[in-house]
């Protein structure tokens, strides 16, 4: 193959090993794909059989010669999955890699997870890369990393309670965002006891974790629409509750605000929520925290807010008690949506927008007089 970086790794599959061991005696030759998987699985075996020479104090020469040799062989299944920055990735050596790293009872993938904790941020940052490139390579077809996942779901739970260590957070958060790619871990993710615990993560003081944390939050509530329409016909109060109690109303910062309330538009404005979309437009309590978040002193969380609250006086199907509102409220918003915009002056959609709630609202109020 033009451009292969292994341009004789069909022939080294197919051939005799002890004539690999002969030509050894006169020259390197360099391993296949499959056994570059080998050579990573035979080390982080026996890294994590010593794991407890890893933590802390003066490694053993033994220990630390398996670890940099560890460090290489990871780095060597990166270039075979992404190139050496001249050549393209050789589309043969990544499918032989790729189905040597989910050959059947080997668990390299649960190994490499498992032993990320103990090897250096170098290290850790190529596995990540290394496994969210597999996550999308084709053997005949086939992705044969959701099949691995469906058959081990087990992995999630792990990569979830991650979380807990922070010298490991965004690894696993990186390495949860690339599973959750495929639907049946995703849906797993949803249903498991531990996805209530990203509303506290998300919440950690270092701003690169709770970021990252974010984005793989975000990626669950949209990425798979039917599973999560799924999940919200199951757990609408419990997940809103959460949603607006730590993201919307006690969430410091201003980042995670902005971003939740986002997110919060996207989740209403999917045309698979739409039953959760008219739920949650019909609530007087949800009407008053972004009525309350118009007046927030960020200009782009007021915008945010706005998007959300537009959603309400749409509704052709408001409750009595939202209307009520809305009326009661008649001077303030009118006075207020007057002179309110985007930091982007000329934006048309939103001044569109604008101007079709404030007649809405006129119109609330003319109907009442009549």
């Amino acid at each position: 193959m033009t451009g292969c970086l292994w341009p004789c790794v069909g022939a080294a599959v197919a051939g005799d090993g002890a004539g690999h061991r002969k030509a050894g005696l006169f020259r390197s030759k360099p391993r296949t794909p499959a056994e570059v998987v080998q050579h990573v699985r035979d080390l982080v075996t026996y890294v994590l059989d010593n794991k407890d020479g890893c933590c802390g104090g003066k490694r053993d020469a033994k220990l630390e010669h398996r670890m940099v040799e560890l460090s290489k062989g990871i780095k060597e299944m990166k270039g075979i999955l992404y190139g050496n920055g001249e050549e393209d990735p050789c589309e043969e050596a990544c499918k032989q890699l790729t189905k040597e790293f989910f050959r059947k009872n080997t668990d390299t993938f649960r190994q490499l997870i498992v032993s990320l904790q103990y090897v250096d941020l170098e290290t850790q940052k190529d596995v990540t890369q290394v496994i969210a490139n597999l996550q999308r390579q084709k053997v005949d077809s086939r992705l044969v990393a959701s099949e691995y996942l469906e058959a081990n779901l087990d992995l999630l739970d792990i990569l979830m309670s991650g979380y807990e260590n922070l010298d490991i957070a965004i690894h696993y958060s990186t390495l949860l965002r690339d599973c959750i790619r495929h639907q049946v871990a995703a849906r797993y993710v949803l249903e498991s006891p531990h996805f209530r615990t990203f509303f506290d993560h998300i919440q950690f003081p270092d701003f690169n974790i709770q970021s990252d944390v974010f984005k793989t939050f975000k990626e669950l509530m949209t990425r798979h629409k039917s599973s999560v329409a799924e999940f919200f016909s199951k757990n609408y109060d419990w997940f809103f509750a959460e949603f607006n109690s730590k993201l919307i109303l006690s969430a410091s910062n201003y980042f995670i605000r902005r971003q939740a309330v986002q997110l919060l538009r996207d989740i209403l404005l999917e045309r698979s929520n739409s039953a959760v979309m008219v739920r949650y437009v019909s609530s007087k309590e949800h009407l008053m925290i972004h009525m309350n978040l118009l007046r927030d002193e960020s200009i782009a969380i007021q915008v945010e807010a706005f998007h959300v609250f537009k959603l309400f006086v749409a509704n052709k199907e408001q409750p009595p008690e939202i209307t009520s509102i809305l009326r009661a409220n008649r001077s303030k918003l009118l006075r207020f949506l007057k002179d309110f915009t985007t930091v982007e002056k000329d934006d048309k959609k939103f001044e569109a927008d604008k101007a079709t709630v404030i007649s809405e609202i006129l119109a609330l109020v003319g109907a009442e007089k009549q």
